[in-house]
């Protein structure tokens, strides 16, 4: 049988205070949608979808 691999995206003390963000944004030149991704802090949520940067 294989094995299953599994990624654990715990850093120390980080725990579960993290989360992937992705979210759509329009290129300026092309016109083209593009994803972005992060993985942020649950605080920094509504910031990230409402485009601020820290």
């Amino acid at each position: 049988m294989a094995k299953k691999a599994v990624a654990t995206l715990r850093g120390k003390g980080s725990g579960r205070n993290t989360v992937k963000c992705i979210r759509m944004v329009r290129s300026g030149g092309s016109g083209a949608y593009a994803f972005q991704e992060e993985m942020i802090p649950t605080e920094e949520v509504k910031n990230f979808f409402a485009g601020k940067k820290e």
